[in-house]
């Protein structure tokens, strides 16, 4: 499209040599236009025009080290100071990018309903009577008959895609007969199953425990309340004898899949790209995305099946397994993340709760948080939330959160807190501005 020599790619693949050739490139003027990661949004461009997020809602935006900017909060002060245009795309709406539209700052571009409705076809499975009619345990077994249709029906024309949330092969354990949770009798932690003959094995300090016995009744069976994407492989393969099926996650990610009738199991974000677009995307286990104590759970869920959804061809069709009346369910079925980022927005307006407020985090020594709580110069409005223990270090932590029309002044105060700290060479203590919570 560009045509040679014209754009550099910068990320830590490269090497520091190249990275350094191509930066030297950039800041002199020699190509005008820079991919990359993260921290190529700091990229020197000559005479910039215009930045482009992709997938703003991803956390690996997110800079996890101090002052921890977020690629897209980079980018639009970039725009803003520099006067360029700005790009917010994905097939989510982040709560942000709802911000930024509903603030007048951004306008919205959406494809058309009539668009959308050619490109794919999204459902719940068991989610009205007649389906229920039909398979009456739609809605509490784990692939539902539904879902098994979809796939034999997609398989005779091309390659299907089933996400699952969690990698490896059993990632818990509870007692058969009771349902108790399975732990280690040397750390009390949580047993997991690596393969179907490896033995239960500790997840916290690696103890393997062959002659597992349930505390509570006894029994020695045991039971997997969540699989991983090698267990949901090897139960499609026996369900689906004599086809091919591959697993992408963890350590073992995919890039592409031929267009050849194929399963392919994935976890969220190592869903490989198959050539002409999947026949077929079921997504399994919703409710444990769903359930995560996580300020972002229902966000972030959304924008993982959509993400999946957009890897079908035209035509295709996308299966959700779980409660049909779910908000989330419902505005991937309608294909309406803005919709859904509006009503998050609206929610978090009420609870004071980012993009909403400006929000931080005081983490440290107990003394060390109190003594900077003391310092910090308090604007209007400002709550203090806390302190509450946080880690397994005796650390605690306190939230502090003011409006977002006084943001900046909390910032500049927080600022102030770390320099007098730092001069008078007290305990450290980590500040966060709108952390992930």
């Amino acid at each position: 499209v560009l045509g040679p020599d014209q754009h550099v790619v910068l990320t830590a693949d490269a090497g520091p040599a190249k990275r350094y050739r191509d930066f030297l490139a950039v800041s002199r003027g020699r190509r005008r236009v820079v991919v990359g990661t993260r921290a190529a949004a700091f990229a020197p461009v000559v005479a910039l025009g215009l930045v482009v997020i992709w997938d703003d809602g991803d956390d690996l935006h997110a800079e996890p080290r101090a002052p921890y900017p977020h690629a897209r909060e980079v980018l639009l002060l970039r725009a803003e100071g520099e006067g360029t245009a700005a790009l917010v795309g994905g097939f989510a709406t982040s709560v942000e990018a709802d911000q930024l539209v509903r603030t007048g700052w951004a306008h919205q571009l959406a494809a058309s309903r009539e668009v959308l409705r050619e490109r794919l076809i999204t459902s719940v499975a068991g989610a009205d009577e007649h389906a229920l009619a039909r398979d009456p345990l739609a809605r509490v077994t784990r692939v539902p008959t539904e879902v098994h249709r979809t796939i034999r029906d997609a398989l005779a024309v091309g390659p299907v895609l089933v996400q699952t949330p969690r990698s490896g092969y059993a990632a818990a354990l509870a007692c058969e007969r009771c349902r108790n949770p399975a732990r280690c009798r040397v750390c009390a932690g949580p047993l997991a199953l690596s393969s179907a003959t490896a033995p239960p094995t500790c997840r916290w300090c690696g103890a393997s425990d062959e002659s597992w016995a349930c505390p509570e009744c006894g029994h020695r069976g045991l039971r997997a309340p969540v699989v991983g994407e090698t267990r949901t492989a090897e139960e499609l393969g026996r369900a689906f004898a004599g086809t091919v099926v591959r697993t992408s996650g963890g350590d073992r990610v995919l890039a592409t899949v031929a267009a050849e009738p194929a399963i392919v199991v994935a976890t969220p974000g190592a869903e490989p790209v198959a050539e002409g677009g999947y026949a077929a995307v079921v997504l399994l286990d919703t409710w444990l995305v769903l359930g995560l104590a996580q300020l972002r759970a229902e966000e972030e869920a959304l924008r993982r099946w959509a993400n999946a959804a957009a890897l079908i061809r035209p035509g295709g069709r996308c299966v959700l397994v779980g409660d049909p009346a779910h908000p989330a369910l419902q505005a991937l079925v309608r294909w309406d993340p803005a919709g859904f980022a509006a009503r998050e927005a609206a929610q978090r307006r009420e609870a004071h709760l980012p993009p909403a407020s400006r929000l931080a985090t005081i983490t440290g020594e107990p003394g060390a948080v109190d003594d900077a709580l003391t310092l910090l110069a308090a604007p209007a409005g400002l709550e203090v939330l806390g302190p509450v223990a946080h880690g397994a270090e005796g650390e605690s932590r306190v939230v502090v959160r003011v409006p977002r029309a006084h943001g900046v002044e909390l910032s500049r105060a927080l600022g102030e807190v770390q320099r007098v700290r730092s001069a008078r060479k007290l305990d450290a203590v980590r500040i966060q501005v709108d952390p992930s919570l």
